[in-house]
């Protein structure tokens, strides 16, 4: 058996793991982390640069781990945490404003989110 086949029934209309859940958060914890690097980078600072790039690619290899648990339908979309942790991270950290419309967009994203979320049960 082929390598994709045996990973396909695996997943394959299998429920949604909450490990698999847990595993996105934490995967757009780190890829949100390594852009904020790279966003400070900006100014020309390269230690920042490297860190962002282990910090994303811990992220995306997290995520390739979470697809094993479920349902990529539920799971492609916690990824849409990120837009969150990017309000609160420019807000803490580079003195960016928040915005009623920055929240009321995040907020309905997050509800997006939760009613994926929900779906997997």
């Amino acid at each position: 058996m082929a390598e994709s086949e045996r990973i396909g029934r695996q997943t394959s209309g299998a429920a949604t793991a909450p490990i698999g859940i847990i595993l996105m958060v934490v995967s757009s914890l780190f890829t949100c982390t390594g852009q904020l690097m790279w966003k400070l980078a900006a100014t020309g600072r390269a230690a920042e640069i490297v860190i962002g790039f282990g910090c994303y690619g811990v992220g995306a290899l997290l995520m390739l781990i979470a697809y094993r648990f479920g349902e990529l339908s539920v799971l492609q979309p916690i990824l849409g945490l990120s837009y969150v942790l990017s309000l609160l991270a420019g807000w803490t950290w580079l003195g960016e404003q928040i915005t009623a419309g920055r929240v009321i967009g995040v907020a309905a994203v997050v509800a997006g989110v939760a009613m994926v979320a929900r779906s997997a049960r």
